[in-house]
C-alpha cells in the first residue's frame, strides 16, 4: 500500500481558513500537541482510507463530547449533593423533634417530682446562710498608672563630636558647642517634664488607691451592717418577735427554687402567742403542664406536629402540681424553723388569672391546708401520693382545679394589727345631692368605707390617732381585690401631693397588703398617676371616679368638689 503523505502547506492554509470560523473559547483549548496528534490521526486515517480528512472537525467533535460528559457529570454531582442535603436537613429536623420531645419529658419529670426532689436535695435556709462574706480585693491600678517611666538618658541627647582630625584642627568647635548647649537645655526640660509627669502619676496613684480603699470600706461596712441586722433578727426570732419571724419566712419562701418560672407572690402572718403561721402563696396556672406529649416531624409538610397530651392526664398532673407545691412549702418552712417558733402552718394557695366567663381578674383559692409540726414531721414525703397526703391532713383541694373552681380557705388574714374603730352610718344623714367637701374628714372616711362595703368588701375604719396613714382596711372576700386592701381617704379641694401617694406605697409594703387605694374628692397629678401605674399595687380614685362609684353602688348623686384644671397636651 502506498504511503499517504500530508501536504503541510495545504494543512496550514486550511488551518488559517478554519481558525476564522472556530470560536475563540474552543480554539484556545486546542494545544500544539493536539495538532500533532491530529496530524498523526489524519495520517493513520489516510492509510486506512476511513474517517474525515478534516482534523479540526474531529477536534471540535471531541471537545463537544467532553463538554457534554462534563455537563452530565456536573448534573449528577448536583443531584447527589441535593439528595445528601435533603437527607441531612430531614435528619436535622427529625432530631429537632426528638429534642423538643426530650424537653417536654424533662419538664413533665420535674413537675412530677417537685416534692420528692425538694425533700431529697433540700438544704434548709438558716440565719447563718443569710450572712454575707466579703474579702477586700487587692489594689490593682492601671498599667500606665503603676509603671514607673525611666529617667531621660543623656546619651540620647548628646550631639556627635567633630571628627578626630577636624576636632584636632579646631574645625566645627563652635557648632559643636552650640549643639551641646541646646542638647543640655533639651535634656534639662526632659528631666523637668519627667519629674512633673511622675508627680502627676503618683498623685493619680494615691487618689486611685484612696478610692479603692474607700470602696472596700463601704462594702465592708455594708456587709457588717447586714450581718449585724441578721444577727439582731436571729435573736428577735428566738424571742418570737412577729416582724423577725415574718421577715425570715419571707426569706425562706423567696429562696425556694421552682422550675418553669413559678409565681413568687406570697403573704405571711405570724401569731406569736400561739405559734401559728398563716401563709398565702400564688400557684401556677394550668398552662404549666405541657399540652403536647411529644413532637413528630412530617416530611411532606416540613413541619412539627405535636402529639396532644390526653386531657385527663393534664388535669391529674396539674392537680398533683398544686398538691406538691402546697406540701413542699410547708415542708420548707418547718425545716427552716430550727428554733421551733412555728407550731402550726395554715396555707392558702391561690392563682391569679382571668375569669373566662366575665373577663375580670380573679384570685381564687384552689388549695388550703392546716398542719401541726408534730403531725407533719411524721410524713415520709418521698413516698407519699401528694393528693392522698393532702386528704389525710386538714386540707381541701379544688375538685376541679383545671376549671379554677375555688374552695373556702380554712384560715384567713385578720385585722388584728390595725387599730379599729366602730363604724358610723354617714349615708343616713346626707342630703339628696351632698357635697363631699362639706363633710368632716371622719365622715368622709366612713362614707368611703360604706362605699367599699356596697361594692362587696368587708371594710372597717381605723382609729384616727396612730393610724400610720390607714383610714380603712378591706378584707379579701372579693377575689378581684386579691387580699388585704389599705384605703386612704383625702377630702381636699386641691391636687393630692405626690408625697401622699408615695407614702401610701410605703404603708402598703410595711403592712404587706395586696393593694393600696387612695380616694380623694379632688384629683391627682401626672407624676402621681405614673408612679401608681409603675408600682402596680396602687389604685387612685379621684372625684370623677367617686361620682360614678357612688351612683353605681349606692345610688347617691354626689358632688365631689372643685373641677380639676384642664391639662395641657403633652
Amino acid at each position: 500500500m502506498a504511503e499517504f503523505k500530508i501536504n503541510t502547506r495545504a494543512v496550514e492554509r486550511v488551518q488559517r481558513d478554519q481558525t476564522r470560523s472556530i470560536p475563540f473559547g474552543i480554539l484556545r483549548k486546542v494545544r500544539l500537541g493536539d495538532h500533532a496528534r491530529t496530524w498523526r490521526g489524519a495520517k493513520v486515517a489516510g492509510r486506512s482510507g476511513a474517517g474525515s480528512s478534516d482534523p479540526y472537525a474531529r477536534e471540535l467533535a471531541r471537545l463537544a463530547k467532553e463538554e457534554e460528559r462534563a455537563r452530565k457529570a456536573a448534573e449528577a454531582e448536583a443531584k447527589r449533593r441535593a439528595r445528601e442535603e435533603k437527607l441531612a436537613y430531614e435528619a436535622a429536623r427529625a432530631q429537632q423533634a426528638i429534642d423538643r420531645t426530650s424537653v417536654i419529658e424533662h419538664d413533665v419529670e420535674q413537675l412530677s417530682t417537685l416534692l420528692r426532689a425538694a425533700v431529697l436535695d433540700h438544704r434548709p435556709l438558716s440565719f447563718d446562710a443569710l450572712r454575707q462574706e466579703f474579702t477586700p480585693s487587692a489594689f490593682a491600678p492601671k498599667t500606665g498608672m503603676s509603671t514607673h517611666r525611666p529617667l531621660p538618658c543623656w546619651e540620647e541627647y548628646e550631639p556627635e563630636p567633630p571628627q578626630r582630625w577636624l576636632g584636632a584642627l579646631g574645625f566645627g568647635r563652635k557648632r559643636y558647642d552650640a549643639e551641646m548647649e541646646a542638647a543640655r537645655q533639651r535634656f534639662d526640660r526632659a528631666l523637668q517634664d519627667h519629674s512633673r509627669d511622675e508627680q502627676k502619676r503618683l498623685e493619680k496613684l494615691r487618689e486611685a488607691r484612696a478610692r479603692h480603699e474607700e470602696r472596700m470600706r463601704q462594702k465592708t461596712a455594708r456587709v457588717e451592717e447586714w450581718n449585724a441586722a441578721v444577727e439582731e433578727r436571729r435573736n428577735a426570732y428566738r424571742d418570737r418577735d412577729v416582724d423577725a419571724v415574718e421577715w425570715f419566712i419571707d426569706q425562706v419562701l423567696a429562696a425556694s427554687a421552682y422550675p418553669h418560672d413559678f409565681p413568687r407572690a406570697h403573704q405571711v402572718r405570724y401569731q406569736a402567742d400561739t405559734g401559728d403561721l398563716l401563709v398565702q402563696i400564688d400557684l401556677p396556672l394550668e398552662d404549666v403542664v405541657p399540652t403536647a406529649r411529644a413532637y413528630r416531624y412530617v416530611k411532606t409538610r416540613d413541619e412539627f406536629t405535636p402529639v396532644p397530651r390526653p386531657e385527663k392526664e393534664r388535669k391529674e398532673l396539674y392537680a398533683s402540681v398544686l398538691a406538691q407545691t402546697a406540701l413542699r412549702t410547708v415542708y420548707e418552712l418547718f425545716s427552716a424553723d430550727t428554733e421551733g417558733v412555728v407550731r402550726s402552718i395554715a396555707l392558702n394557695g391561690h392563682v391569679a388569672t382571668i375569669d373566662r366567663a366575665t373577663g375580670r381578674e380573679v384570685h381564687p383559692c384552689l388549695v388550703t391546708l392546716q398542719a401541726d409540726r408534730e403531725e407533719f414531721n411524721q410524713l415520709v414525703l418521698t413516698q407519699v401520693d401528694p393528693r392522698a397526703c393532702l386528704k389525710r391532713l386538714r386540707s381541701i383541694i379544688s375538685p376541679n382545679p383545671y376549671e379554677l373552681e375555688p374552695v373556702r380557705p380554712l384560715v384567713t388574714f385578720d385585722l388584728s394589727k390595725f387599730r379599729l374603730m366602730d363604724s358610723m352610718d354617714v349615708v343616713a344623714g346626707l342630703d339628696s345631692r351632698p357635697v363631699l367637701t362639706d363633710l368632716t374628714p371622719t365622715e368622709f372616711e366612713h362614707l368611703v368605707r360604706q362605699l367599699f362595703e356596697a361594692i362587696g368588701l368587708d371594710s372597717v375604719n381605723t382609729q384616727p390617732s396612730q393610724d400610720e396613714g390607714v383610714d380603712a382596711v378591706a378584707m379579701n372576700t372579693d377575689p378581684v381585690m386579691k387580699g388585704l386592701c389599705i384605703i386612704q381617704a383625702k377630702r381636699t379641694a386641691k391636687v393630692v401631693p405626690f408625697e401622699t401617694v408615695s407614702a401610701l406605697a410605703g404603708v402598703v409594703e410595711h403592712k404587706r397588703a395586696a393593694k393600696g387605694i387612695l380616694v380623694t374628692t379632688s384629683w391627682f397629678g401626672r407624676a402621681s398617676e405614673a408612679f401608681a401605674s409603675e408600682h402596680g399595687r396602687l389604685e387612685l380614685l379621684d372625684g370623677a371616679n367617686l361620682v360614678h362609684l357612688f351612683k353605681e353602688h349606692m345610688g347617691l348623686d354626689v358632688i365631689p368638689g372643685p373641677v380639676p384644671p384642664k391639662r395641657r397636651p403633652r
